[in-house]
Order: C-alpha cells, then structure tokens, then sequence
C-alpha cells in the first residue's frame, strides 16, 4: 500500500454518502496519494458538484483533481481511466445488482474486477476501519510460484490496511472436503487433509509471522468458508486475490471473487499476479 502514489476514486452522485471518498481520504492520509475523482456519466454535467469536492479536498491538505468521463459503459470508463492517470488503486462503492438482472447480465462491479489492471477495492459499509480485523484470504493448498506471489501481496496488503488502520490481521485458507474417490489416500479423510493442510501452512506462517490463533483453516468451499470466517470476526476489509486464466476473451477471474464479492458484509480488496496485470494492461492498449 505504501507504494501507492495515486488513487482513482469513482464518485456516483447517486450515492452523495461518498463511501469511497472516505475509504481514499483514509489511505491517502497515510500514504500521501493523489486523488483523482470520477464521474462516469455521458448525460449530466456534475462539474459543478465535481468542482467543490476538489476545492474541499484541496483545504483539507489533500492532492485532488477531477474528471468527468464516458466510454461505452461504467467499467471501460473506469480502466481507460485508471491507465491514463497512472492510478495504483481503484476505489469504487459497491451496490449489489438485483439477483434476476445478474442472471442475465454480468454485473459491471464484476467486469471491473475481471478487467482492471490495479487493484480494486470495493466498499461495501460506512463501517470504521480504526481498530478492526482485517482478513486475508490465501489459498495454501497451491504453493505454486505464481500462488506464492499472489500469496506475499495478499498477505503484505493485509498487514498494511491493518497498520494504517490500528487493526489486526487474521488469514484463512478452505481445504477441500473428504473424497473417498481421491487417487490420493490423504484426500479420503479429513483429518489427513486437514493434517496436510496444517502442515504446509506452518511454513506459510513462518515466512509471514502468523500465529496460530490468527490463522483459520477451514473444511469447504473458498467461496462460504471466506464469508464464514470475515463475519465471524466482522473483518473491516476482507484481502482477496485471483489467479486468472487467459482465453479468448481476454482474462478471466476466478469466479470466487464475484460470488465473494457479494456475500461479504466487509469492504474487499482484489488483487491480481503481475502478469495478469501486464495482460490486461495490453489489452487496454488495444482498445
């Protein structure tokens, strides 16, 4: 977090509650961070709006400048944004779609967090981050090189938000449940897998200083373990990541994410491999 020097904060003047206005201050108090705000809209004119909020930034001792901005849809807007600026981080109040719209069409807060190239942090409460837990989210089962990254920048991420927010960090990781049809005799009981599981994370915590009491190693699916465990202790952010697949249509995210995204009652902070990065940055490049 600490090498953050710009942030694009999406402002919605329908939500005048400015929630990612407030989490940006917070992180750029800390970091010294331009903030470059946005209103993503092709009818009205908010420079009016847009303009006060810069003057008001500007005499509380922040670095602001504001854009109003429009290419074919919310989510495009944001990244040729986000590109042209230079910003480290994205910031954006999440609101969930309807679930018969999302049957149909892929949310735009989804598409954002498949195609953005920085980091996306989407607030969900008007909740204090200052004292609260902060969960990291890590896959220890894959200690692949590519997972490894992802894993140092989740957990290096989370130990800043819980440093610039006076918080704790706790980690969880899911394990697969029991398969008597496993090839390998270790994933036919839990308490080999979850012995296994224990295991491999003992490096894991001795390569990032977690202790067992804030370590969580839970039997299930990633995508209700993750939730289980930020509600149990009401994590202020929830830290996750994804190891994308590449196809035709560009960069896919692991959908854990996006299911994620909405079952979370925390803000959540998405995070991508470099190369994933390099990947999308190309493909904005094209545009």
């Amino acid at each position: 977090m600490q090498a953050i020097r710009s942030i694009l904060v999406v402002m919605e003047p329908q939500h005048p509650e400015g929630l990612a206005l407030k989490r940006a201050k917070l992180i750029a108090g800390v970091t010294q961070s331009h903030l470059h705000l946005l209103v993503c809209d092709k009818k009205g004119d908010h420079s009016a709006w847009l303009n006060e909020l810069g003057s008001s930034l500007g005499a509380e001792g922040f670095s602001a400048t504001t854009q109003q901005s429009w290419h074919d849809n919310p989510h495009q807007t944001i990244i040729a944004v986000q590109q042209a600026e230079g910003c480290n981080l994205v910031i954006k109040q999440h609101v969930p779609d309807n679930p018969l719209k999302k049957a149909i069409l892929t949310p735009e807060d989804w598409k954002l967090l498949r195609y953005c190239p920085s980091p996306v942090l989407m607030v969900k409460t008007d909740t204090p981050w200052t004292g609260g837990n902060i969960l990291a989210a890590v896959d220890v089962g894959n200690a692949d090189g590519e997972h490894r990254t992802l894993h140092s920048g989740i957990v290096s991420h989370g130990y800043d938000i819980a440093g610039l927010a006076q918080g704790t960090l706790h980690v969880v990781t899911a394990h697969p449940t029991p398969m008597l049809s496993a090839a390998d005799p270790t994933f036919q009981l839990k308490e080999t897998i979850e012995a296994r599981y224990r295991e491999q994370c003992r490096t894991f915590q001795a390569e990032y200083d977690i202790s067992d009491e804030r370590l969580h190693v839970l039997e299930g699916p990633a995508d209700v373990v993750i939730p289980q465990v930020a509600h149990q202790f009401s994590a202020a952010v929830t830290v996750i990541g994804t190891v994308a697949r590449t196809g035709l249509s560009g960069a896919l995210i692991g959908n854990t994410a996006e299911v994620i995204l909405d079952a979370l009652e925390s803000d959540v902070l998405v995070l991508k491999p470099g190369d994933i990065i390099a990947h999308l940055e190309e493909l904005v490049a094209q545009r």
